[in-house]
Protein backbone atom coordinates (compact mmCIF):
# COMPACT_ATOMS: atom_id res chain seq x y z
CA UNK A 1 0.00 0.00 0.00
CA UNK A 2 1.34 3.41 -0.93
CA UNK A 3 2.50 5.70 1.83
CA UNK A 4 0.38 8.84 1.55
CA UNK A 5 2.90 10.76 3.68
CA UNK A 6 5.29 10.79 0.71
CA UNK A 7 2.71 12.08 -1.78
CA UNK A 8 2.53 15.86 -2.21
CA UNK A 9 -0.64 17.78 -1.45
CA UNK A 10 -0.69 18.98 -5.05
CA UNK A 11 -0.88 15.40 -6.34
CA UNK A 12 -3.58 14.48 -3.83
CA UNK A 13 -5.62 17.53 -4.83
CA UNK A 14 -5.60 16.33 -8.45
CA UNK A 15 -6.79 12.78 -7.71
CA UNK A 16 -10.51 13.68 -7.48
CA UNK A 17 -10.21 15.44 -10.83
CA UNK A 18 -8.75 12.28 -12.37
CA UNK A 19 -11.56 10.24 -10.86
CA UNK A 20 -14.29 12.61 -12.00
CA UNK A 21 -12.87 12.83 -15.53
CA UNK A 22 -12.48 9.06 -15.85
CA UNK A 23 -16.01 8.44 -14.59
CA UNK A 24 -17.30 10.81 -17.27
CA UNK A 25 -15.22 9.03 -19.92
CA UNK A 26 -16.60 5.68 -18.79
CA UNK A 27 -20.15 7.04 -19.05
CA UNK A 28 -19.35 8.07 -22.62
CA UNK A 29 -18.22 4.54 -23.45
CA UNK A 30 -14.47 5.20 -23.55
CA UNK A 31 -12.60 2.00 -22.69
CA UNK A 32 -9.01 3.14 -22.78
CA UNK A 33 -7.14 6.43 -23.00
CA UNK A 34 -3.56 7.60 -23.43
CA UNK A 35 -1.87 9.95 -21.01
CA UNK A 36 -1.76 12.51 -23.84
CA UNK A 37 -5.52 12.36 -24.41
CA UNK A 38 -6.27 12.38 -20.69
CA UNK A 39 -4.01 15.40 -20.31
CA UNK A 40 -5.95 17.21 -23.02
CA UNK A 41 -9.20 16.49 -21.15
CA UNK A 42 -7.80 17.93 -17.93
CA UNK A 43 -5.60 20.78 -19.19
CA UNK A 44 -2.47 19.07 -17.82
CA UNK A 45 0.57 17.55 -19.49
CA UNK A 46 1.02 13.85 -20.23
CA UNK A 47 4.22 13.78 -18.17
CA UNK A 48 2.38 15.32 -15.20
CA UNK A 49 -0.25 12.61 -15.34
CA UNK A 50 2.31 9.83 -15.58
CA UNK A 51 4.27 11.36 -12.72
CA UNK A 52 1.18 11.73 -10.52
CA UNK A 53 -0.02 8.18 -11.06
CA UNK A 54 3.46 6.73 -10.60
CA UNK A 55 3.24 7.82 -6.94
CA UNK A 56 0.77 4.96 -6.46
CA UNK A 57 2.09 2.33 -8.87
CA UNK A 58 2.20 1.65 -12.58
CA UNK A 59 -1.30 1.60 -14.09
CA UNK A 60 -0.65 2.19 -17.77
CA UNK A 61 0.82 0.06 -20.54
CA UNK A 62 3.20 1.41 -23.18
CA UNK A 63 1.45 1.52 -26.52
CA UNK A 64 -1.95 0.91 -24.90
CA UNK A 65 -2.46 3.68 -22.38
CA UNK A 66 -4.79 3.29 -19.44
CA UNK A 67 -7.80 1.07 -19.07
CA UNK A 68 -10.45 3.56 -17.95
CA UNK A 69 -12.39 1.04 -15.84
CA UNK A 70 -9.29 -0.35 -14.16
CA UNK A 71 -7.91 3.09 -13.39
CA UNK A 72 -11.25 4.08 -11.85
CA UNK A 73 -11.05 1.04 -9.56
CA UNK A 74 -7.49 1.92 -8.55
CA UNK A 75 -8.43 5.53 -7.83
CA UNK A 76 -11.40 4.39 -5.75
CA UNK A 77 -8.99 2.31 -3.69
CA UNK A 78 -6.46 5.14 -3.36
CA UNK A 79 -9.10 7.74 -2.46
CA UNK A 80 -10.87 5.41 -0.05
CA UNK A 81 -14.23 5.67 -1.80
CA UNK A 82 -14.50 2.02 -2.82
CA UNK A 83 -16.48 1.18 0.30
CA UNK A 84 -19.46 2.96 1.78
CA UNK A 85 -18.45 5.53 4.37
CA UNK A 86 -21.33 6.37 6.70
CA UNK A 87 -21.94 10.08 7.27
CA UNK A 88 -23.96 12.30 9.56
CA UNK A 89 -24.76 15.96 8.96
CA UNK A 90 -24.79 18.58 11.70
CA UNK A 91 -26.87 21.70 11.11
CA UNK A 92 -29.99 21.38 8.95
CA UNK A 93 -30.23 25.01 7.86
CA UNK A 94 -30.32 26.22 4.28
CA UNK A 95 -26.92 24.78 3.34
CA UNK A 96 -27.43 21.52 5.21
CA UNK A 97 -30.79 20.95 3.54
CA UNK A 98 -29.34 21.74 0.12
CA UNK A 99 -26.60 19.16 0.61
CA UNK A 100 -29.03 16.50 1.80
CA UNK A 101 -31.44 17.16 -1.05
CA UNK A 102 -29.09 17.76 -3.96
CA UNK A 103 -25.54 16.54 -3.40
CA UNK A 104 -24.65 13.08 -4.77
CA UNK A 105 -22.79 11.64 -1.77
CA UNK A 106 -22.77 8.19 -3.38
CA UNK A 107 -20.43 9.43 -6.13
CA UNK A 108 -17.80 9.78 -3.39
CA UNK A 109 -18.59 6.45 -1.74
CA UNK A 110 -20.39 8.17 1.15
CA UNK A 111 -23.84 7.31 2.51
CA UNK A 112 -25.64 9.82 4.78
CA UNK A 113 -27.50 8.03 7.55
CA UNK A 114 -28.75 10.87 9.77
CA UNK A 115 -28.78 14.60 10.42
CA UNK A 116 -28.83 16.56 13.67
CA UNK A 117 -30.12 19.97 14.71
CA UNK A 118 -31.43 21.89 17.70
CA UNK A 119 -34.42 23.50 15.96
CA UNK A 120 -37.76 21.94 16.87
CA UNK A 121 -39.19 22.67 13.41
CA UNK A 122 -36.76 20.29 11.68
CA UNK A 123 -36.29 17.58 14.34
CA UNK A 124 -38.34 14.56 13.33
CA UNK A 125 -38.46 15.52 9.65
CA UNK A 126 -36.49 13.83 6.91
CA UNK A 127 -34.79 15.13 3.79
CA UNK A 128 -34.53 12.68 0.89
CA UNK A 129 -34.98 9.88 3.37
CA UNK A 130 -32.41 11.16 5.90
CA UNK A 131 -34.01 11.58 9.35
CA UNK A 132 -33.22 14.61 11.52
CA UNK A 133 -32.49 13.90 15.18
CA UNK A 134 -32.11 16.21 18.16
CA UNK A 135 -28.50 17.20 18.75
CA UNK A 136 -28.64 16.00 22.33
CA UNK A 137 -29.04 12.45 20.98
CA UNK A 138 -25.71 12.61 19.12
CA UNK A 139 -23.66 10.52 21.53
CA UNK A 140 -26.23 7.71 21.78
CA UNK A 141 -26.63 7.61 18.02
CA UNK A 142 -22.89 7.49 17.35
CA UNK A 143 -22.40 4.77 19.96
CA UNK A 144 -25.02 2.67 18.19
CA UNK A 145 -24.33 3.46 14.50
CA UNK A 146 -20.59 4.31 14.41
CA UNK A 147 -20.60 6.92 11.60
CA UNK A 148 -17.30 7.57 9.82
CA UNK A 149 -17.72 11.14 8.58
CA UNK A 150 -19.42 14.27 9.87
CA UNK A 151 -20.60 17.03 7.53
CA UNK A 152 -20.45 20.23 9.56
CA UNK A 153 -22.92 22.98 8.62
CA UNK A 154 -23.23 24.65 12.03
CA UNK A 155 -22.58 28.37 12.70
CA UNK A 156 -18.91 29.36 12.91
CA UNK A 157 -19.03 30.06 16.65
CA UNK A 158 -20.19 26.49 17.32
CA UNK A 159 -17.85 24.67 14.94
CA UNK A 160 -14.93 23.99 17.27
CA UNK A 161 -17.02 22.68 20.17
CA UNK A 162 -19.22 20.55 17.94
CA UNK A 163 -16.21 19.11 16.09
CA UNK A 164 -14.51 18.19 19.37
CA UNK A 165 -17.72 16.49 20.44
CA UNK A 166 -17.82 14.57 17.17
CA UNK A 167 -14.26 13.34 17.63
CA UNK A 168 -15.12 12.11 21.11
CA UNK A 169 -18.03 10.26 19.49
CA UNK A 170 -15.59 8.38 17.25
CA UNK A 171 -16.08 10.26 13.97
CA UNK A 172 -12.95 9.76 11.83
CA UNK A 173 -13.20 12.72 9.44
CA UNK A 174 -14.94 16.09 9.17
CA UNK A 175 -16.16 17.88 6.04
CA UNK A 176 -16.43 21.43 7.36
CA UNK A 177 -18.75 24.06 5.84
CA UNK A 178 -18.91 26.27 8.93
CA UNK A 179 -16.86 29.10 7.35
CA UNK A 180 -14.13 28.78 9.98
CA UNK A 181 -10.99 26.70 9.55
CA UNK A 182 -10.66 23.70 11.84
CA UNK A 183 -7.21 22.20 12.37
CA UNK A 184 -6.44 18.53 12.02
CA UNK A 185 -3.54 18.77 14.48
CA UNK A 186 -5.93 20.12 17.13
CA UNK A 187 -8.70 17.59 16.52
CA UNK A 188 -6.66 14.50 15.70
CA UNK A 189 -8.76 13.51 12.66
CA UNK A 190 -8.61 14.60 9.00
CA UNK A 191 -10.52 17.80 8.23
CA UNK A 192 -11.47 19.28 4.86
CA UNK A 193 -12.36 22.95 5.28
CA UNK A 194 -14.64 24.23 2.52
CA UNK A 195 -14.70 27.99 1.94
CA UNK A 196 -16.97 29.05 -0.92
CA UNK A 197 -15.49 32.54 -0.74
CA UNK A 198 -12.03 31.20 -1.65
CA UNK A 199 -13.36 29.75 -4.89
CA UNK A 200 -15.25 32.91 -5.78
CA UNK A 201 -12.23 35.13 -5.07
CA UNK A 202 -10.05 32.89 -7.26
CA UNK A 203 -12.56 33.41 -10.06
CA UNK A 204 -12.42 37.18 -9.51
CA UNK A 205 -8.62 37.06 -9.59
CA UNK A 206 -8.55 35.18 -12.91
CA UNK A 207 -11.10 37.60 -14.39
CA UNK A 208 -8.97 40.54 -13.28
CA UNK A 209 -5.79 38.95 -14.63
CA UNK A 210 -7.34 38.43 -18.06
CA UNK A 211 -8.98 41.85 -18.30
CA UNK A 212 -6.88 43.96 -20.72
CA UNK A 213 -8.33 47.20 -19.33
CA UNK A 214 -7.05 46.34 -15.86
CA UNK A 215 -3.50 46.94 -17.03
CA UNK A 216 -4.21 49.92 -19.22
CA UNK A 217 -3.79 48.12 -22.52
Amino acid sequence: MENAKHVSKAVISRLPRYYRTLRQLANEGVGRISSKDLAAQMDLTASQIRQDLSCFGGFGQQGYGYSVDKLIVELERILGVAGSQRAILLGVGTLGRALLRNFDFSFCGVRPIAAFDTAAEVIGRDFRGIPVHALHDLELFCERERPDIAVLCVPADQAQLVSERLVRCGVRGIWNFSNVSLRQDHLGVPVENVHFSDSLMKLCYHMKATDPFEFGE
